[in-house]
């Protein structure tokens, strides 16, 4: 990656445009930054690089594209760059050959899957911290990995969507786990078959491959990538064979990094230390043992460092509890496995849901936890779908709508959970859906749950 002096085109100006752009302009490279939002681009005219809106094809002696990860392969941009033979990488891919490059490169721990990567990775940070390692959790989760690259940091817990592993070639992490595969971002990869098989390639160079042996499409894609000489780890919720991490009774248990893992455990913590609750977060908390563990890190370390951990805002977080309601505000879970994740976790449930389901289907998450549903609240423009599975599927349970023309959408949803409630339930959104359609994003969605439940207190 000798850069000085190469011209360098950098699709998109968002976050992970402006850290690229920065790093490349400090590096000498001749940069050129376009964007089809104006506004967005002028946003970067404080870096020396050339701003160019709506570019189609790469200005002429371009060597390399740098892509944002929500540009689909089919931009015009990028299909005109490989046209010409101009190789096209993503923000990972650049911040790995940067590293390589150091004299000591960062340790890589890499986690992607549909759901659970923040919390997956700000658990590993936490469990390396708890050992006294230098480590910090980046990419997707907000942190960009090159900015965390250039910061000198030992060891990284790298969050990585399908977006970016699509763009990523040559990345090799110590360590890496596909937590789980559901249908996610269809309408990006054309398929569900596609969008696992990016996922999977953040196995490609592992030293260590980690899969979540109760997901189907996680194991197969450990073994479909795997390299012949990783080192292959399997986590479930049940009790660990050799070679696992798992469940037994109230503890997390190793039988994988230990010297005689026929006879001996080690033990990682109990089911109280995982917060919040519920089997997707403990399947999180194995994955993230895995990960540091499988770089030395010890088990009191990792019991450590789950007892610290502070689950991040809009997961699983208990608003407040009004006459014996508790209300819980999972709006993170933007989609149907996510949603069933989170409604698993509560035995009564007065579901508020809905919002942009990105062509996923909702049947087989409504069939899962008919049996816990008090009622159900929905709102957004996929209403009519979550109506249709509740009817096949839970024809018994109560549902209500929220009309797009109420003034306050979010209040009015939350007051008639309260009314469909009991005490000893749960009134819980987890919208399994996008949030564009009514709100800036998952965490206005969830600001405006809190508000809403903060008038019923008072």
């Amino acid at each position: 990656m000798q850069l000085a002096g190469v011209d360098v085109c950098v699709a998109g100006a968002g976050v992970t445009g402006r850290s690229v752009a920065a790093a490349l302009s400090d590096m000498g490279a001749r940069v050129t930054v376009t964007d089809a939002d104006a506004t967005r681009l002028a946003r970067l005219d404080d870096l020396d690089v050339r701003l160019v809106p709506g570019l189609d094809a790469p200005p002429e002696g371009t060597r390399l594209v740098v892509t944002s990860p929500g540009w689909r392969p089919t931009a015009p941009l990028l299909t005109a760059a490989a046209a010409s033979g101009i190789e096209v990488i993503g923000d990972v891919e650049l911040a790995w050959r940067i590293a390589q490059q150091r004299p000591n490169p960062p340790t890589w721990l890499a986690v992607t899957g549909t759901n659970g990567k923040t919390t997956t990775v700000s658990m590993v940070e936490s469990m390396l911290r708890a050992a006294d390692v230098d480590a910090v959790a980046c990419g997707n989760v907000g942190f960009a990995v090159l900015d965390a690259v250039l910061a000198g940091h030992s060891t990284l817990a790298v969050e990585l969507s399908s977006f970016q592993l699509h763009w990523s070639s040559t990345l090799a992490p110590a360590a890496s786990v596909v937590l789980n595969v559901a249908e996610d971002h269809l309408d990006w990869h054309g398929g569900l078959d596609e969008y696992a098989e990016a996922k999977g390639g953040v196995h490609g160079g592992s030293a260590t491959v980690v899969a979540n042996l109760d997901d189907r499409r996680s194991a197969t894609l450990a073994d479909r990538h795997a390299q012949a000489d990783a080192r292959r780890v399997g986590f479930t919720l049940d009790s660990p064979r050799p070679g696992e991490l798992g469940v037994v009774e109230d503890l997390l248990v190793d039988r994988a990094f230990v010297a005689d893992p026929v006879h001996t455990a080690e033990e990682l913590g109990t089911l109280a230390d995982v917060r919040p609750g519920g089997p997707h977060n403990v399947a999180n908390a194995l994955a993230a043992a895995a990960l540091v563990r499988s770089i030395g890190v010890s088990p009191d370390a990792v019991a450590e460092g789950l007892r610290r951990f502070t689950p991040g805002a809009h997961r699983a977080v208990e608003v407040a509890e009004v006459d014996g309601v508790r209300y819980v505000d999972d709006s993170k879970a933007t989609n149907p496995h996510a949603a069933a994740g989170s409604l698993l976790a509560h035995p009564g449930v007065v579901w508020i849901a809905g919002g942009l389901l990105k062509g996923a289907s909702v049947d087989e998450l409504v069939a899962a936890v008919a049996g816990r549903l008090r009622g159900v609240v929905l709102l957004g423009a996929d209403a009519d779908v979550f109506a249709e599975a509740l009817a096949r599927h839970a024809p018994d349970v109560p549902v209500r709508r929220v009309d797009p023309g109420d003034d306050e959408p979010m209040t009015a949803a939350v007051k008639t959970a309260r009314e469909l409630a009991r005490p000893g339930d749960s009134v819980l959104l987890a919208p399994a859906a996008a949030s564009l359609d009514m709100f800036r994003d998952y965490a206005a969605r969830g600001e405006a749950f809190a508000a809403a439940v903060g008038e019923l207190s008072r």
